[in-house]
């Protein structure tokens, strides 16, 4: 089981850290919640969300991977940017140049940051079911890494 991180603060490399964050990618069914998920328990009192360019399918790998890291998303159902009720956003995350075209197109007359994360698709791995399921840990702890960079993540003191 790997070890869940404690909540933190930020560090951010930024004057003004965002105050709520969007991550985007294909279906809205692996990469885009994981780093959703991440990024509310390393950073509690920012606002997360995720979606997806289109509706996909729940995908029972990432509930397996993330619950190594002590996070549930068996109840996460993907949906579509277009079903979000809030889209203001003071940045989007895109995970996949589909997500990130699409972004940019919602986005030209906002005043968002657009940041592009390119991040592999475990769905394309094929071999035994541990070999997927290492897939799918590469890309929850490379959003971890990316994540906790981006944010300037520190434990709270005493945490």
């Amino acid at each position: 089981m790997v070890e869940a991180d404690a909540p933190g603060v930020f560090q951010p490399r930024d004057a003004r850290p965002p105050a709520s964050v969007l991550f985007v990618c294909g279906m809205n069914a692996i990469r885009s919640p994981m780093a959703a998920a991440i990024t509310a328990q390393l950073f509690p009192r920012l606002y997360v969300a995720s979606a997806g360019v289109r509706k996909g399918e729940r995908d029972s790998f990432v509930t397996v991977v993330m619950e190594e890291s002590g996070l549930d998303l068996a109840r996460h159902r993907p949906h579509a940017i277009e079903e979000l009720e809030d889209t203001n956003f003071d940045l989007v995350v895109t995970l996949s140049p589909q997500a990130h075209h699409r972004a940019l197109e919602l986005t030209r007359t906002m005043a968002v940051t657009v940041e592009y994360w390119p991040t592999p698709d475990p769905t394309l791995v094929e071999g035994t079911r541990e070999q997927i399921l290492d897939a799918y840990r590469d890309v929850r702890d490379q959003l971890r890494r990316h994540i906790k960079d981006r944010f300037g993540w520190v434990p709270l003191p005493g945490g």
